[in-house]
C-alpha cells in the first residue's frame, strides 16, 4: 500500500500569516533588487558613469549574497531568529540608501555589495525557518510560498525598474527599496519567537570552501568575456579545478562546511537532493537574455520582450503552488524526476524554434513553452525542499540543510548567470547561434537533474526501508508473551 504526506490546507497556513509574510517577504525584496536593478542600470550609468563597471553590478551581489547565505546558521546560532532578521533587514536597507545616494559607480558597488550581503541573510533565513517555525505537514506549502517569490521578483522588479527609468529618476527606487526594508524590519519582533538557539555554539566559518567557490564563478564569468577560445578553455579548466577543489576541501574538513554534514555521508540522498535543485535553478539564467532574444530575432517591442523574459518564473511560480498540494509519496518522487525533464525538454524546443526575423506568430509560439519549461521547476523544487528539510533526523542537522538550500540556490544563479555568458559569447556573433548554444546548453544541465532524482528517490527509499526494518524487530520484541 502506498503511503501518502499530510499536506495542511492553504487556509491553515494562513494562520501563521505574520510569520509566513516575514519569511516571504525577505526572500521578496532580494529577488525585486535583482531585477530592479538590472533594468535600471542604464539609466545610472547615463546619470554617473562606470559602463566599464557596469558587469561588476551583478557579480558583486551574488557574491555577497552566496558569502551571506553560508553564514546563516552562524548567525542564527549566535543572534536567534529576530535578531538575525533584524541584521538582514538592515543591512539591506543600508545598502539600498547608499546606492540611491551614490555620486560615483564605485561607491554603487559598495552598496550592491551591502544589498546582496542582506538579501542572501534573508534568503537564507527565509527557508532556514521554515522548519523550525511551521509544523511538518506545511513544509511544502511554505517551501512553495517562499520559492514562488523568486518568480514574483521578476514582475515586480522589472516593473518598478521600468517606472522609474522610464522618468529618468533611479534613485528614488532604491529608496523604495530602503523603506520597504525597514517596514518589513518592524514587522518582525511582532511574529517571530526568538528561538532557542542563541546559546548554540557558533560554528566557524568555512573561508576556504568560500574562496573556492568565489574563484570557480570567477573563472567562468572571465571566460565568458574573452574571444581567444585557448584562453577561454584555459579559464574554464581553472573554473572545473576549482569546484573539484571545493568538494573535497568540504568533504575532508570536520564541521567547517559550506553544506552540512549528510551531503557527504555514504548512502545519503541530501548531495543528489541538492545538486538535482543546483540543475533545475541554474536554468533560470537563460532569462537574462530572452528579452534580447525576443527584439533582435522576434522583432517585438520592449515592453512584450521583458514579459517574454518573465514567462519561464511565472511557470515556476504558478505550478508550485497546485504541485505543494500532492501528498502521495509515488507521486512526490514523480514529481521531483518530471520536473528536470520537463524544463530541459522546454528549452530544447526553445533552441529549435529560433530563428532569424521569426513571424509574430512563430514568436508568439515561445510563450507556451517558456511556461511549461517554467513549470518543471515548479513542480519538483517545493518537494526538493521538504526532502531536504527530512534528509536526517538530527534536529540541528535538519536545519542545516534547510538554510543550506538557499546557498545551493544562490550558488546556482551565480554559476548559471556566468555560464550563460558564456554561451552567448561561444555562439557569436551570430544571434541565433547565441540564442541556440544557451537554449540547448542549458536543456543539457537541465536534464542532468533527471539522474540526480532518480538516484535521490532511490537512496530516500532504501533508508526509509531500512528504517522500517529496524522499527519491527523493536516492535515484535515489546509484544506480550502468551
Amino acid at each position: 500500500m502506498e503511503s501518502s504526506q499530510s499536506v495542511g490546507a492553504w487556509r491553515e497556513l494562513g494562520s501563521h500569516f505574520g510569520t509566513v509574510v516575514v519569511l516571504a517577504g525577505g526572500v521578496l525584496v532580494g529577488a525585486v533588487n535583482i531585477y530592479l536593478a538590472a533594468s535600471l542600470l542604464p539609466t545610472v550609468v547615463a546619470d554617473i558613469g562606470g559602463e566599464r563597471l557596469y558587469a561588476w553590478n551583478m557579480t558583486v551581489f551574488l557574491v555577497a549574497q552566496v558569502v551571506a547565505t553560508v553564514l546563516v546558521n552562524r548567525v542564527l546560532s549566535r543572534r536567534g531568529n529576530i535578531v538575525s532578521y533584524l541584521i538582514g533587514f538592515g543591512v539591506f536597507a543600508t545598502g539600498s540608501a547608499l546606492c540611491a545616494m551614490s555620486p560615483v559607480m564605485p561607491v554603487l558597488l559598495v552598496g550592491r555589495g551591502a544589498q546582496g550581503f542582506g538579501a542572501g541573510l534573508l534568503t537564507g533565513l527565509g527557508f532556514a525557518l521554515i522548519r523550525s517555525v511551521l509544523p511538518r505537514h506545511l513544509w511544502a506549502r511554505g517551501s512553495a510560498l517562499i520559492s514562488a517569490m523568486f518568480g514574483l521578483g521578476n514582475f515586480v522588479g522589472p516593473a518598478l525598474g521600468g517606472f522609474f527609468a522610464q522618468f529618468g529618476s533611479w534613485r528614488p527606487a532604491f529608496v523604495v527599496l530602503a523603506l520597504a526594508s525597514g517596514a518589513m524590519a518592524a514587522f518582525v519582533p511582532r511574529v517571530l519567537s526568538r528561538g532557542s538557539r542563541a546559546e548554540a555554539e557558533a560554528a566557524p566559518v568555512p573561508i576556504g570552501s568560500l574562496l573556492l567557490v568565489v574563484g570557480a564563478a570567477g573563472a567562468v564569468s572571465i571566460a565568458g568575456l574573452l574571444s581567444n577560445q585557448a584562453v577561454m578553455a584555459a579559464f574554464i579548466a581553472v573554473a572545473l579545478a576549482l569546484i573539484v577543489a571545493f568538494f573535497r576541501t568540504e568533504k575532508c574538513r570536520g564541521r567547517v562546511r559550506v553544506l552540512p554534514h549528510p551531503t557527504y555521508q555514504a548512502g545519503s540522498a541530501l548531495r543528489w537532493i541538492y545538486l538535482t535543485m543546483a540543475f533545475l535553478a541554474s536554468g533560470v539564467a537563460v532569462e537574462t537574455f530572452l528579452p534580447l532574444f525576443s527584439q533582435r530575432l522576434g522583432g517585438l517591442p520592449p515592453v512584450a520582450a521583458g514579459f517574454f523574459g518573465a514567462a519561464l518564473s511565472l511557470g515556476w511560480s504558478a505550478s508550485q503552488v497546485v504541485s505543494s498540494s500532492a501528498r502521495r509519496e509515488r507521486t512526490l518522487r514523480w514529481l521531483q524526476v518530471a520536473g528536470p525533464g520537463l524544463l530541459a525538454a522546454g528549452l530544447a524546443v526553445l533552441a529549435l524554434l529560433q530563428q532569424r526575423d521569426a513571424s509574430l506568430l512563430g514568436a508568439i509560439t515561445w510563450l507556451p513553452v517558456l511556461l511549461l519549461g517554467g513549470t518543471g521547476i515548479g513542480l519538483a523544487m517545493p518537494h526538493l525542499s521538504v526532502a531536504a528539510m527530512a534528509s536526517t533526523a538530527d534536529e540541528q542537522e535538519g536545519e542545516k540543510a534547510a538554510a543550506a538550500i538557499a546557498t545551493v540556490l544562490t550558488m546556482s544563479t551565480a554559476f548559471g548567470a556566468a555560464l550563460a555568458g558564456l554561451l552567448v559569447n561561444v555562439g557569436g556573433p551570430s544571434m541565433v547561434n547565441s540564442a541556440r548554444w544557451l537554449l540547448f546548453g542549458f536543456a543539457a544541465v537541465s536534464a542532468l537533474g533527471v539522474p540526480t532524482a532518480l538516484r535521490a528517490n532511490h537512496l530516500t527509499r532504501s533508508a526509509e526501508v531500512r528504517r522500517e526494518d529496524e522499527v519491527e524487530p523493536t516492535a515484535e520484541s515489546d509484544a506480550p508473551l502468551d
